[in-house]
């Protein structure tokens, strides 16, 4: 398909609660369609080269930025339960042609599990999940949850100052010297502070949607999940273990599972390469109806 870089269109997406969800369209299509739904605290931007690779490929790629983060709207209520972003893919999903494929990271997985496993099961064709099951460790979420809400209101002064914030809570991510990616997930106040690009009712939407037996009925519900699954874990991943990625992937119809060392929970930031290497092997050959497991942790940039 060649290495071109293709146009991309920013697209607004109604949803039936009336919000209006913005996402970079690029490609033509001739392979169908793929959605990606990002993390909570990102925006479509984390997709860029991911979602770039995919339309070279044939793919037509639609990158979300979920209800409360980056151009979409806030909810004027504070409703971020995972329901609410399950039924946001449904209907984005309703406007494509066919079935597309999901790519979900942490959040965006989540709701595509509910989506797929509770709301509107044949909704996608194959569902990719990022670094997440439906029971994560707890406290690898309560870690990020922190993360997240310890500059929820004063925010930086400068861009370095978010920038080392990021370093001292990845220290095994080089520091970025150009900023300018990072400025994509951070607003400017009038105050001249910066603060995330998402509502801070986020934090606490998020935390309310954690009762102790949703993981566990998540998880039964995903037993019947009749399309491919393929979760790819980041090795230093602090919400996956190994044990219970494995286990989670054995319970599943149809499931794949790819192990990416020198990752942490974000994995395609980490290791963009071996990502979308794993990402295009599931998308490009479906995987037979056994369940198998794949391990990339031998492989080196």
């Amino acid at each position: 398909m060649g290495s071109q870089t293709l146009d991309t269109t920013v697209t607004t997406f109604a949803t039936r609660s009336g919000l209006k969800l913005t996402a970079d369209v690029a490609g033509a299509g001739e392979l169908g369609a793929v959605m990606l739904a990002h993390g909570g605290g990102q925006t479509r931007h984390s997709w860029a080269s991911t979602a770039q690779r995919l339309a070279e490929r044939g793919w037509k790629t639609v990158s979300l930025d979920l209800r409360g983060h980056g151009d979409s709207e806030w909810d004027p209520d504070g409703d971020y339960g995972s329901d609410r972003y399950a039924e946001d893919l449904i209907d984005v999903a309703a406007t494509l042609p066919g079935k597309p494929a999901l790519i979900g990271a942490s959040l965006g997985g989540i709701a595509g599990m509910v989506a797929e496993a509770i709301v509107a099961p044949g909704t996608f064709s194959s569902l990719t999940l990022v670094d997440i099951i439906p029971r994560s460790d707890p406290a690898g979420v309560e870690k990020i949850m922190g993360f997240m809400g310890s500059h929820l209101e004063q925010g930086f002064h400068s861009l370095e100052a978010a920038a080392e914030s990021i370093a001292a809570y990845l220290p095994h991510r080089p520091k970025p010297k150009d900023l300018s990616g990072l400025r994509k997930n951070l607003r400017e106040g009038a105050d001249g502070r910066f603060r995330w690009h998402w509502d801070p009712k986020f934090v606490s939407g998020v935390r309310r949607d954690q009762p102790s037996n949703r993981g566990e009925d998540l998880e039964v519900r995903c037993r019947e999940i009749a399309i491919p699954v393929h979760l790819i874990r980041g090795r230093m991943s602090e919400l996956v273990s190994l044990e219970a990625a494995q286990a989670f992937v054995a319970t599943l119809k149809d499931g794949v599972f790819t192990d990416v060392a020198e990752a942490g929970h974000m994995v395609a930031g980490d290791r963009n390469d071996i990502f979308l290497e794993a990402v295009l092997a599931f998308l490009e050959s479906q995987p037979a109806s056994a369940t198998t497991v794949s391990h990339l942790s031998s492989i080196r940039a």
